[in-house]
Formats: structure tokens, sequence, C-alpha cells
């Protein structure tokens, strides 16, 4: 019997996931989750079990909402590197999920990075 789209995504979420849990232990996950209108983005303390920082194109103050383009996830990453500093994290593991490192997801972690958060 064939999987489905969703249950090959989620296979894949969880192999991404457990592959860098064993890595990058004691770090900080940064995870992003991607759907068609909208694009967020995660800081979380696995350790504590809670999300340190946060940031989505659903916040109205970002200008953002609805827009789920490359210039929306840029603004996301590097709207999530400020929060990540101004909450005393320097470095971070990048959780795309299931999702494919092209595209969008490309393009937030490149401007975390540019804005000075280690992935």
């Amino acid at each position: 019997m064939a999987n489905s789209k969703r249950q090959l995504f989620q296979k894949r979420r969880l192999r991404v996931r457990n592959k860098l849990r064993k890595s990058n232990a004691g770090r900080m996950r940064l995870s992003v989750h991607r759907s068609n209108k909208n694009i967020s983005v995660q800081l979380i303390d696995d350790v504590a079990g809670r999300t340190v920082a946060a940031a989505s194109t659903l916040e109205p103050s970002l200008g953002l909402v609805g827009q789920n383009n490359l210039e929306a996830a840029s603004k996301i990453g590097s709207t999530i590197a400020e929060r990540a500093k101004a909450a005393g994290v320097e470095e971070a593991y990048f959780d795309r999920g299931g999702f494919l490192f092209h595209g969008k997801v490309k393009a937030l972690a490149d401007a975390a990075r540019e804005a000075g958060l280690k992935i």
C-alpha cells in the first residue's frame, strides 16, 4: 500500500529532526513551518520544552499578513535573528521540518545568517 503525501512528509520531518537532535545536543532549534499562505518560525529550547522566540507573516506589526514570497521569508528570517539575539541566543540548528531546503525556506535561513544568527 502506497503512503500518502502527508505520511511521506511526516516521515521526512521526523527523520530530519532526529538526525539534528543527535548531532546538535544543547543548542536551540529553529523550526520552520510553511503553508500556502504564510510562513512562521520558532526558536525552541528542547531541554526546557518552551519557545524562546517566534516570528510569522501573521503578525500585523510586520506588515506581511497573507504574504508568502521570498521577500516575506527574508523579513521573517531577519526578524527571528533579532529576537533571538534579544533573548541571548547566538546559535541554533535549523530544523527545516519536512520542507526542502530551497526557495522560501532557504531565503529565511540565509536572512537569519546575514542578521547574525549562527545556524
